[in-house]
């Protein structure tokens, strides 16, 4: 790109010399220079120039006019030189212009001295995974399977297990692994064995962009690579070491973080041809390429993906859940990873410390888990076991906000692909738990929030779950993928659906079919049946008012996701209230299961049994495995439920990554 164009002043009777940068214009204007006298000039170069005379503006000669042309003087005429190729020594190009008076005799010349040189700043704008030569787009970016624009990773992983934090604290990149997470960037340049003095070649970034990129260079590629940060930090530039004939420098560029309120993500790295106009006077750029990164975002992996790993904390007593759900692991065909006693210092509820995504360019894709602020005593685990080569590390932590419940991360969840109205959300929408519009109630973290929102990519919907006691939204909806046209449903938990069943069991007259067998509610020791609970007149108030709360998010879903009826599963479910009006679950909440494709593990929730089965797993299977999907009824009352939690709220899932280009996103 040009800072203006560059004009010189030519002077009659001199030589001047000039360093012309390939495909810019160079201008000089010919009327300034004329000596008294002259009325007509005319133009003689060598062929490397192309040579333009324009009057005042506009162009009278397309190309090199023949050198026996003569223009008459007027004011304003200027020439515009520019040149193709790069020059093999200094000076090796000419453009001479010589003077007439009135009767045609020549008065005086004037000359310049041209050396042509090549500098581009290259980088993958077209995503195919390759650096390009000169991409007439890689100053600018734009989203879309149309767009254009380079990719940045952030280097939120840890190649080397000897660094305390994760890579992109460290000045140093240790390792060709290293330089795999970072996108190549070259600095071409071509022209003579030296530039002439009083010229270099400089690399920078803004100010802004110093805490948010880091640039290494690969040095003396023959005895042992040693790789050298040049830019970010501290560093705002870097002078470019110039080597003659054709070269290709390659610099390798990490993010440094991800998007956030602050930072949209754009990153800018120029390169800027500097000249000396003299001895002790300060350099000006004559010429500056730019090219532009997006850093890729971190994103979410819905149910709908395959899982790959299942974690979840051995406790003392939750040995035969643990035995339970390696069956269903196995069953699934993943993996599972038990974090002992030690790491998890007694807090057993893995799905509130993190959340696993991924980020991804086209060099390179990895997983990223993120932190919740919660910090229980599952705080070092993401660090000691999760964080490493090629498995990323990212938290947000508020400074002033006191962390509630809603900042675990059973609070935060996310769709399917979804299209809504005609727009397509292909990689889905996080789903987060805030307090109602009017009230002064619990929300999640603003810097959380601030940090999903800006990941642009799966724009969020604030749902709201602060009338819950824990105030997760995955107590009250989930989703499972389905093998039909609509691939998913979701799944919400219903009051409205368990009293109807309820209700239908006493007409057959079951009335008296006992819940919580072999297990005892852990308020209430006497015998449960379902005409005590269809007779409880606060229970069945308290439920409407919580058939309210999830009917206003079920209206929300709607609109934002685009459902219909028709794509939602009501699953029987009944809350009570605590002391504080703040609902907790009745039996076991079934939504609150994990889901591993087809393979659901669901919270047992020892309903009324009527023919010596379960009449809420009956119904529960009756409305899932039509969609093929396999439920298995877990029993994690004494280890989950009676702390609040159920079986999702105990283990976490590690999932592939979206085939889905996030690029291709249409923000």
């Amino acid at each position: 790109e040009m800072l203006g164009e560059r004009t010189l002043r030519l002077q009659h009777g001199n030589r001047i010399e000039a360093l012309c940068v390939l495909g810019t214009h160079i201008s000089a204007d010919v009327y300034g220079a004329a000596p008294a006298g002259a009325v007509s000039f005319g133009v003689k170069h060598t062929e490397g120039v192309s040579v333009e005379v324009a009057c005042r503006g506009r162009a009278e000669v397309g190309s090199a006019p023949s050198s026996g042309t003569r223009w008459p003087l007027d004011e304003g005429t200027v020439l515009r030189f520019s040149m193709s190729r790069a020059s093999t020594e200094v000076n090796d190009n000419k453009v001479t212009v010589s003077f007439y008076a009135e009767g045609g005799q020549p008065i005086n010349q004037a000359g310049v001295f041209l050396t042509g040189i090549g500098i581009s700043l290259d980088v993958d704008a077209d995503r195919d995974g390759v650096v390009e030569k000169n991409n007439p787009n890689k100053a600018s970016w734009t989203w879309g399977p149309e767009g254009h624009g380079a990719i940045l990773l952030v280097s939120c992983d840890k190649e080397s297990p000897f660094t305390p934090a994760s890579d992109c604290n460290d000045e140093r990149a240790f390792s060709k692994e290293d330089l795999l997470d970072m996108s190549q960037m070259v600095l071409r340049t071509e022209g003579p064995q030296r530039l002439p003095r009083g010229y270099e070649i400089v690399l920078y970034i803004p100010v802004s962009n110093a805490d948010k990129v880091g640039v290494f260079h690969v040095q003396n590629p023959f005895f042992g690579q040693r790789y050298v940060h040049v830019l970010g930090r501290r560093k705002l530039y870097h002078t470019v070491q110039y080597t003659g004939g054709a070269a290709e420098l390659d610099f390798f560029v990490e993010g440094l973080r991800f998007p956030d309120d602050t930072f949209p993500g754009l990153v800018s790295i120029h390169v800027s041809l500097l000249e000396t106009l003299a001895e002790g006077i300060p350099h000006t750029p004559i010429f500056t390429d730019t090219v532009v990164f997006r850093v890729a975002p971190w994103i979410m992996t819905p149910n709908t993906l395959a899982p790959v790993n299942v974690f979840i904390c051995s406790m003392k007593d939750n040995y035969l859940f643990i035995k339970e759900i390696k069956h269903l692991v196995n069953k699934a065909g993943c993996e599972l990873k038990v974090c002992f006693g030690y790491i998890n210092r007694g807090d057993r509820w893995m799905q509130d410390e993190i959340e696993f995504g991924y980020t991804h360019a086209p060099h390179k894709s990895f997983p990223v888990v993120l932190d919740s602020p919660r910090d229980g005593g599952l705080e070092q685990f993401p660090i000691k076991k999760l964080l490493g080569p090629d498995f990323g590390y990212v938290t947000r932590e508020p400074l002033f906000e006191a962390i509630t419940s809603l900042d675990s991360f059973g609070n935060l969840e996310v769709s399917p692909p979804v299209t809504v109205a005609g727009k397509e959300y292909p990689l889905g929408r996080i789903l987060i738990g805030s307090s109602f519009p009017t009230s002064a109630g619990r929300r999640m973290t603003r810097v959380v929030r601030d940090f999903l929102y800006a990941q642009q990519v799966q724009a969020p919907v604030e749902l709201y779950s602060d009338w819950l006691s824990v105030g997760h939204v995955d107590e009250f909806v989930t989703f499972v993928p389905t093998s039909d046209a609509k691939r998913f449903r979701m799944l919400m938990a219903s009051p409205a659906a368990c009293y109807k069943l309820f209700r239908e069991k006493q007409k057959e007259g079951q009335g008296e079919a006992t819940m919580f067998k072999g297990r005892y509610s852990g308020t209430d020791t006497k015998r449960v049946t379902i005409n005590k609970v269809l007779s409880n007149d606060i229970l069945v108030r308290q439920n409407q008012y919580v058939q309210c709360c999830i009917d206003w998010n079920r209206d929300i879903l709607k609109k934002e996701l685009g459902l219909t009826e028709e794509d939602i599963v009501d699953l029987p479910a009944l809350f009570k209230l605590d002391k504080q009006g703040k609902a907790v679950p009745y039996f076991p909440n079934m939504v609150t299961m994990i889901v591993l494709a087809r393979d659901l593990g669901i919270p047992k929730p020892f309903g009324p049994v009527v023919g010596g089965e379960c009449c809420l797993e009956r119904r529960t299977r009756s409305l899932l495995e039509p969609l093929g999907l396999r439920c298995r009824f877990l029993e994690d009352v004494a280890s989950y439920h009676g702390r609040l939690g159920e079986v999702r709220c105990g283990t976490n899932v590690q999932r592939r990554p979206f085939a889905f280009k996030w690029w291709h996103v249409t923000p």
